[in-house]
């Protein structure tokens, strides 16, 4: 009998032990760059502050569009270790389904941007 119990005790703290983490939400996991300007049950609505050359760390967000307001040039790092720049305009919009990345402001003035994520 008790070895039965070992052995199912064992087997699922190998399942919880190996599953994969997921990454954080945006807010949670870097609120030195968020900061949540408004939300309701519809939408939440994301401000986002990166100073020259700063980077975040791997999180996610849901369906959303970016507004934005500076001129920025945005390495996006995905979770498989692949990247891409981005560079986006003043005034510029973006729309991105739910993702996981780690962003980076690649150039030497502040990036702004407003974030309008969307509930599902």
């Amino acid at each position: 009998m008790f070895r039965k119990i070992f052995i199912s005790i064992s087997l699922i703290s190998v399942a919880f032990f190996s599953t994969t983490a997921i990454a954080a939400d945006g807010v949670e996991a870097d609120p030195e760059h968020y900061t949540v300007e408004f939300e309701n049950d519809k939408v939440r609505v994301i401000r986002i502050k990166y100073g020259p050359g700063e980077k975040s760390v791997m999180h996610t967000h849901g369906p959303n569009v970016a507004i934005f307001l500076t001129t920025s040039t945005v390495r996006m790092t995905l979770p498989d270790g692949t990247s891409t720049d981005v560079t986006a305009e003043f005034g510029g919009t973006q729309w991105a389904d739910a993702e996981e990345h780690l962003p980076e402001n690649l150039g030497d003035e502040p990036m702004e941007v407003v974030l309008v994520e969307l509930k599902e």
